[in-house]
């Protein structure tokens, strides 16, 4: 299960509301190949999904095995729920599935805990959201996975959720200007919430955030998604 070189390549994938994206990390988790990225299918049925990442695959070359961000709870590689993507997904065993697709094995998490693990230090409480078609989390304790943290959809303010406030569909209709103080508003509640020692803020429209962050708030980019791949096959 190793190329010329002796190294293990690990096809990382991110499964979005919008897009799905892919690259191949090295055994250190490194980037070997560029990020490939196609459109999320619609209807963004498990199938169809499928096929857009045996797409991706295609493109990327030669890997052993596969790490996938999907936007949900997914435990032991069933997905559970995926508000932005479609209901056929719940209760569906996704790591199965494309293991028998892709002929690899195959290792699925939630993409903001994946993001996370791409981002963090592994010191003390740290905090990561994502700010894309919806907004995801992750919550971790000196490196450790506070697992199926889903707390987009719960209740922020004005009797919505931080996902009605901050996805995107809030974004455009309200524009950057008025998202930007929502979410101002988000990093003061979360670090009265958490206690964090670091927030991280990633995500597609993490690049409109336009605001002075606190010192332990940090803008992460968005290939920290496939970045965090690498982390599913520590063990």
């Amino acid at each position: 299960m190793v190329d010329d070189n002796g190294s293990i390549r690990t096809l990382s994938v991110d499964i979005g509301g919008s897009g799905v994206k892919a690259m191949v990390l090295d055994i250190t988790g490194t980037p070997i190949t560029e990020r490939a990225r196609v459109d999320t299918p619609s209807p963004a049925k498990p199938d169809v999904v499928i096929n857009a990442i045996a797409l991706l695959a295609d493109s990327q070359g030669n890997f052993h095995r596969v790490s996938v961000g999907f936007p949900g709870v997914v435990r032991c590689g069933v997905t559970e729920t995926a508000v932005n993507l479609h209901s056929d997904w719940i209760g569906f065993d996704f790591a199965t599935a494309l293991s028998q697709r892709l002929n690899k094995p195959v290792r699925v998490i939630n993409d903001a805990d994946m993001q996370g693990l791409g981002a963090i230090a592994g010191k003390g409480v740290e905090l990561v959201i994502t700010l894309g078609t919806g907004f995801g989390s992750a919550l971790f304790v000196d490196g450790k996975l506070v697992p199926n943290m889903e707390m987009g959809h719960h209740q922020f303010r004005k009797g919505q959720t931080y996902e009605e406030q901050l996805g995107r569909t809030a974004l455009q209709k309200y524009g950057e200007k008025k998202w930007n103080r929502r979410l101002e508003k988000a990093i003061a509640s979360l670090q009265h919430l958490f206690n964090y020692d670091c927030l991280y803020i990633g995500g597609g429209e993490a690049v409109k955030v336009n605001l002075q962050l606190p010192l332990n708030v940090k803008l992460i980019p968005n290939v920290t998604g496939l970045l965090g791949g690498i982390a599913l096959w520590r063990d």
